[in-house]
């Protein structure tokens, strides 16, 4: 079959509220962004595997909030007292284990924005006690945060992950794929964004629908298969397409 030429356009991910499905794993970090929940200390560490929600939960957050939203990495000190004059998400904490400057600068901007009375958002994928500060007095104070972690994926969850991420490359795949695909992948939400790419660009190239076909063609090519066989799925429900009314789905880092 002749290929055809493919274009990788960017996902545009949907990171509202009601795009994020609450589920066993995630309910207690959602449940503790609710606004009318009180962070002990004014601060909260979320942590939580790639590809878990975090950065979805985070502008949840600041949408609801008004805070603003900062990689770790790009604090200075300079930054520091306009940053601390509201709300504030500083995103991927243990990027910056190496660098003394960045601890430095996060350490007076925790200070600060307590201080000024704004509630402060850290996050990480380990637990915080795991984040290697080499600043004893910040890895002191994120331990001391409240600490909300995002479990890993259950079926469920991780069907509405999938479909979530189809549905941010505005793709509807055969309700079969998804039940086939988490009945064969590894088990993570890194893993469920990689094959999702993969199956949009194969789809792509080679001019095909989203099927199982599809699906069992890739995976087989990852080298995923278990000893199972392909006919022992069950369709997915299609209103997983449809927006999600009772919470939202994650699917992010």
């Amino acid at each position: 079959m002749a290929q055809q030429l493919s274009f990788d356009l960017p996902a545009k991910p949907a990171l509202g509220r009601d795009d994020f499905f609450v589920a066993p794993s995630n309910a207690m970090a959602v449940a503790m962004l609710d606004p009318s929940f009180a962070w002990p200390g004014g601060k909260l560490v979320l942590s939580g595997p790639k590809r878990s929600g975090k950065t979805h939960l985070v502008h949840v957050w600041a949408s609801h909030s008004g805070a603003r939203i900062l990689p770790a990495r790009a604090l200075t000190t300079a930054d520091v007292p306009q940053l601390a004059d509201g709300p504030i998400a500083i995103e991927d904490v243990p990027d910056i284990a190496a660098s003394a400057e960045a601890q430095d600068a996060l350490f007076h901007l925790h200070n600060l924005v307590l201080a000024n009375g704004h509630a402060l958002m850290l996050t990480g994928r380990a637990a915080p006690h795991l984040w290697g500060m080499s600043l004893p007095d910040l890895q002191s104070r994120i331990d001391g945060a409240h600490h909300a972690q995002l479990q890993p994926a259950d079926d469920a969850l991780l069907s509405v992950v999938l479909a979530k991420l189809f549905n941010d490359r505005q793709i509807t795949p055969k309700p079969d794929v998804i039940p086939y695909l988490v009945a064969h992948m590894d088990r993570s939400f890194a893993a469920a964004s990689q094959i999702v790419e993969e199956l949009d660009r194969l789809s792509l190239t080679e001019g095909r629908m989203v099927s199982r076909l599809l699906a069992v063609e890739l995976m087989s090519d990852r080298s995923e298969l278990p000893s199972c066989g392909i006919d022992d799925v069950q369709p997915v429900d299609p209103q997983l397409f449809s927006p999600v009314s009772t919470g939202p789905a994650a699917a992010d880092d």
